[in-house]
């Protein structure tokens, strides 16, 4: 059983590899799909989402590359995945309380290990809960089911 799906590209290995461990060594279930060897991050990215529909339980991902844009707009291909971009702690926070965010991604390039372990910190403990932002989310899902 897992919380959490990885996926990286070769961009992304190490850090990718990295944060699987950092979520292993709090005891938290870690499947670890990423691609070290040329996979396209689009591919990846595809791959741990249709995972991450399919979980039992509800769960998380994080997507690594080399910028984490690439695998974030890849990510929100798939209906009802919401990614989205974390490298600073108030967009990690606001990911999931204002936006209910499933997918979190991190450039390997812009962020380090240590910077990018504290906002995998940050989102953890995490729920989104019903509020001001919740009118403004069925706006999304709305716009999400009229294209696709």
């Amino acid at each position: 059983m897992y919380d959490y799906i990885i996926g990286y590209d070769k961009n992304g290995a190490a850090l990718g590899r990295c944060l699987a461990e950092h979520l292993r060594g709090k005891g938290i279930g870690v499947c670890d799909m990423g691609a070290d060897d040329g996979t396209y991050y689009p591919l990846v990215a595809e791959r741990v989402c249709k995972a991450l529909k399919k979980s039992a339980v509800p769960a998380r991902a994080i997507l690594v590359c080399g910028t984490g844009l690439g695998m974030c707009i890849a990510a929100n291909k798939i209906k009802g995945v919401y990614a989205a971009v974390c490298h600073d702690a108030y967009s990690a926070e606001r990911a999931v309380l204002s936006n209910n965010a499933n997918v979190f991604c991190f450039g390997a390039r812009v962020i380090g290990d240590m910077a990018a372990k504290s906002l995998v910190d940050i989102i953890l403990p995490l729920e989104f809960r019903e509020g001001r932002s919740t009118p403004k989310l069925a706006e999304i899902y709305r716009i999400e089911n009229e294209n696709q």
